[in-house]
């Protein structure tokens, strides 16, 4: 046992790795990450389809706060998209290279609002380190594309930040631009770190056993594909779904950090992938996404939906939370179906994002990262006022798959999760991407016209 047969274990695992052809891979390959980078959470439930996430609505660990809704009760305002520029999507698409890309509108017409961009430059130059030395799994730039702007942006004047993203960026539509945004939040649920009545649902850490496997380090056709699982014997196998954790199959093999007083919340704080846990004393202990079992994401929305268990008005969040709680035998099993399960650590700090970098309540967004490079800024022009607006790209979810799928975090709280309990929101998106990418891929900035993928 010990590291001997975790070694053991990776050797094992080469064979197994290299037979596994990309549909066996479904549902267990999670987001190439680069070096030091904290990895994808499980994001899924808004209204369907949904996804994991985490900071303060009061707390805004990455920038100055921008208001985009006032406290209280969620008021859905509605909106008219900007029109994207008509093209057919590119079927089978793996990234935005091979999507295709189009001139969106000068960004210094988007109306974007000096304090909304304040923050969002602030978020960006967080960003800056990560985006500039990872590899962009998008196809559409490199590191170095992205310095003069990453210069600027430590450095800009008070009052001048729209002016700022307006110099600096260019807008670039992928594909049809056609975009869908839900949300997701910080939940503060009850926990304790010590097992008492009322206290029972384990939360835990990552489990000793559960083992990464870079496929891409055993076959260049499978270069960006992970999967995880344990070693059984000589194999490498899936790891133990939620059912059988929940049964209790991880009893000496995964730490337990604390214990919930409600499963359904503490499945909830799973699909979120951070949260705050108030203990019986009154004191909170914020917790983080650390890793994930490896098995297919199922929304449970979809299902009930499908299966008529939700009536109008219930497929929000809050109406699966409430549905579940009113049928708990039935709902245990709904539950099951997903079987994702989440492991999570103690944060000492605000929660982050896959980038490793505090994510900020109301700024930050979650994206597929084939799609959209990490750290990028993109504005959201959709049929909601509130999520309309200039985001960064500072996270991922395992849910927010394909091109122009966004998830907005909202932050901690009630208004936070009444948003973004609720969020379902369609129109249209523009990547803001560095002055030049346009032009290398032969296009002129604001010329519509379909590009092809950007030239190295």
């Amino acid at each position: 046992m010990g590291d001997r047969k975790a070694v053991r274990g990776l050797r094992l695992a080469a064979t197994v790795a290299l037979s596994l052809s990309l549909a066996a891979c479904a549902g267990r390959i999670v987001p190439p990450g680069a070096a030091g980078e904290a990895p994808s959470r499980g994001h899924g439930v808004r209204p369907e389809p949904v996804r994991p996430r985490a900071g303060g609505a009061a707390v805004q660990p990455g920038g100055p706060s921008v208001s985009r809704v006032p406290n209280g009760p969620a008021r859905i305002v509605g909106a008219t998209p900007l029109p994207a520029t008509p093209v057919v999507p590119v079927a089978g698409a793996l990234n935005a290279a091979q999507s295709g890309i189009l001139a969106g509108p000068p960004v210094a017409s988007l109306p974007i609002t000096e304090p909304q961009a304040e923050a969002a430059r602030a978020a960006f130059a967080l960003s800056c380190p990560g985006l500039m030395r990872r590899t962009d799994a998008s196809g559409l730039t490199q590191g170095a594309d992205w310095q003069p702007a990453c210069q600027a942006a430590a450095s800009v004047p008070p009052g001048q930040a729209r002016d700022f993203f307006a110099r600096y960026f260019e807008a670039v539509q992928v594909s049809d631009g056609s975009s869908l945004a839900t949300g997701y939040y910080e939940p503060e649920i009850a926990g304790s770190r010590d097992r008492r009545a009322g206290y029972d649902v384990p939360i835990y850490a990552r489990p000793r056993d559960l083992i990464d496997v870079d496929l891409g380090a055993f076959s260049t056709d499978l270069k960006g594909k992970k999967v995880r699982g344990k070693v059984q014997g000589s194999n490498l196998v899936p790891y133990d779904d939620r059912t059988a954790i929940e049964q209790g199959s991880l009893e000496g093999r995964a730490p337990i950090l604390a214990w919930g007083a409600d499963p359904v919340e503490v499945f909830f704080l799973q699909i979120q992938g951070s949260g705050r846990l108030r203990q019986p004393d009154g004191s909170v202990m914020r917790i983080g996404y650390d890793s994930q079992n490896g098995r297919d994401y199922t929304g449970i929305g979809a299902l009930m939906k499908a299966r008529g268990l939700l009536g109008p008005g219930q497929t929000s969040m809050q109406g699966i939370v409430a549905w579940l709680h009113e049928h708990p035998e039935e709902g245990r099993a709904i539950m099951r179906e997903n079987k994702s399960f989440v492991f999570f650590r103690e944060l000492n700090g605000a929660p982050q994002g896959a980038m490793g970098y505090a994510v900020t309540g109301q700024v930050s967004a979650a994206a597929d990262p084939k799609f959209v490079p990490l750290g990028a800024p993109v504005f959201l022009s959709m049929d909601r006022q509130d999520v309309t607006g200039l985001w960064v790209v500072q996270d991922t979810g395992g849910a927010i798959k394909g091109s122009n799928r966004f998830d907005t975090f909202w932050g901690a709280g009630d208004t936070a999760r009444s948003v973004a309990g609720g969020m379902s929101a369609r129109g249209t998106a523009f990547l803001l991407l560095p002055v030049g990418t346009l032009a290398r891929a032969g296009l002129a900035s604001g010329s519509g016209t379909p590009g092809a993928p950007p030239q190295r």
